[in-house]
């Protein structure tokens, strides 16, 4: 199975090309099109994060497509046959009614822009907010009740205070977050470890289709993508890159939410733990000894943490900006 890959810190640039390589894509989605012939063309070796990369820095897909094969007269056939493989698949896309952005659209979504991980395409259902705050909540399929319920009241103070519940639509504590910010009226956001095409699993079928109708499913994989031990891995650390914070409510010393863990301390997003994840995990104790963990034992608890939370994340973002305009 392919995937879109990681990709470290993009920037965010246009440039326009009148080359010939853009008038070959003259069926549209240039830039979609370009993308896709560059994944499918690389060389040995040469890995999907770093061409995202590159586009990145050129700013668009056909230039550096231009780029790469500058000084050959025509196009090889190889190349050719990529291009309007890539076209065709865009074309099976759209007409399948998938909607998708790339890292080099407006709309993609821009807290992900600075994670190494971010996908250069992402495929979605529902509607996308530019610049959305938001939380994971996050832990174990197989969840006590008192998780369970916590993990649900949780939600509901969340989207209580306008902040959206983002979590990963599998059994147990994604499950609780998402019916529970639903029902209360909030915004919730699934990031699926498969393709957008696929219910999994198959019984939060009608879930996944609530939300897609209500809030927004994202993945990072091709629509008929089947989950593999690898995908959910990727899902979890755009998770962390798209949210202010992760909440893990439940987890055992070899769940695969300890990647989560992991990687929201490298984005630099604050991890919260509930005092039975610190006193159960090995790797729970650990984050709590790390200056961007809280640890909580009440939701009164987690209310305070996420206020100071949201206070830092207010001024990061006020100093982003002046640095901008200056």
């Amino acid at each position: 199975m392919q995937h879109f890959a990681a990709t470290p810190r993009l920037r965010h640039t246009r440039q326009s090309s009148t080359s010939s390589y853009a008038r070959i894509m003259d069926l549209g989605g240039h830039e979609a099109a370009a993308l896709l012939t560059l994944l499918r063309t690389r060389e040995r070796g040469t890995t999907w994060s770093s061409i995202a990369t590159e586009v990145a820095d050129h700013g668009s897909a056909v230039a550096l497509l231009e780029a790469q094969h500058d000084g050959e007269l025509f196009p090889s056939a190889q190349l050719e046959q990529a291009q309007a493989d890539a076209q065709e698949q865009l074309r099976n896309w759209a007409t399948a009614g998938y909607r998708w952005v790339t890292v080099l659209d407006d709309t993609y979504p821009a807290q992900l822009r600075d994670i190494r991980e971010a996908p250069p395409f992402l495929f979605y259902a529902g509607h996308l907010q530019p610049d959305e705050r938001g939380v994971s909540i996050v832990g174990s399929r197989n969840a006590s009740a008192a998780a369970l319920g916590f993990a649900s009241e949780a939600a509901r103070y969340l989207v209580g205070t306008g902040l959206s519940v983002l979590s990963g639509l599998a059994d147990g504590i994604d499950t609780a977050a998402h019916s529970a910010a639903l029902t209360a009226g909030g915004r919730t956001v699934a990031f699926l470890g498969t393709g957008i095409a696929r219910s999994y699993p198959a019984q939060n079928r009608a879930l996944q289709q609530e939300i897609s109708e209500r809030g927004l499913l994202l993945s990072q994989f091709y629509p008929e993508a089947a989950p593999t031990k690898h995908t959910f891995p990727m899902r979890n650390a755009i998770m962390s890159g798209y949210g202010i914070a992760t909440l893990i409510v439940e987890a055992h010393e070899y769940s695969g939410t300890r990647i989560q863990a992991r990687v929201a301390r490298e984005h630099g997003r604050p991890v919260i733990l509930t005092r039975d994840v610190v006193d159960t995990t090995t790797w729970g104790r650990e984050a709590a000894d790390t200056s961007a963990a809280y640890v909580i034992d009440s939701i009164d608890e987690l209310a305070d943490t996420i206020r100071q939370i949201r206070e830092l994340d207010e001024r990061m973002s006020r100093a982003l900006a002046e640095l901008t305009v200056t």
